[in-house]
């Protein structure tokens, strides 16, 4: 009998974070729960505490053993950038304080992950977390997200306990 694990995935945003907790054997996931926190205020340094205490909330409630983020990609505004990035700190935080582990993903890869296209966008996401995981209700964008960063997270770690990394031979890299 496979041993479950409870992984939850942060699309971080200053204006919205979305969450998404599954649990998965490394091949069936199963959902756990899934929202999205609005942050109110404009002084900035309000708003990441408002994450970090929210995030840290959610961890709390749902108990994960291991934490994925989607990392910070360059768009045109490099303030948005930095805002983001800011963050995906404070939800960090909140994870590390939870003495989870945190690993990163790049948009494109969770998209290749989940949809299968690194280009997908956010309609199919959503579409595909709905089908993925048998949900009647349709899912917020940012909690969808949230979702599919867990996924790939959970494919991701099953791919690695199993020692088949792209570009590695028995777990070692060639």
């Amino acid at each position: 009998m496979k041993t479950k694990i409870r992984i939850i995935g942060i699309d971080p945003g200053s204006r919205i974070t979305g969450y998404g907790v599954l649990d998965t054997d490394g091949f069936r996931h199963s959902y756990v729960a899934s929202g999205h926190i609005t942050i109110k205020g404009d002084a900035l340094p309000q708003r990441l505490g408002i994450i970090f205490d929210e995030v840290a909330a959610v961890i709390a409630e749902w108990q994960p053993e291991s934490m994925a983020i989607e990392q910070v990609f360059m768009s045109r505004n490099a303030d948005s950038a930095l805002k983001l990035g800011q963050a995906r700190g404070a939800a960090i935080c909140a994870g590390v304080q939870a003495k989870l582990s945190v690993d990163e993903y790049a948009a494109r890869v969770i998209k290749q992950s989940v949809v299968g296209t690194g280009a997908a966008d956010k309609q199919q996401i959503q579409m595909m977390m709905q089908k993925l995981l048998g949900l009647e209700q349709k899912l917020q964008s940012d909690e969808a997200d949230a979702l599919a960063i867990a996924m790939c997270h959970a494919n991701h770690a099953h791919v690695r306990s199993a020692g088949i990394v792209r570009g590695s031979r028995r777990g070692r890299w060639v």
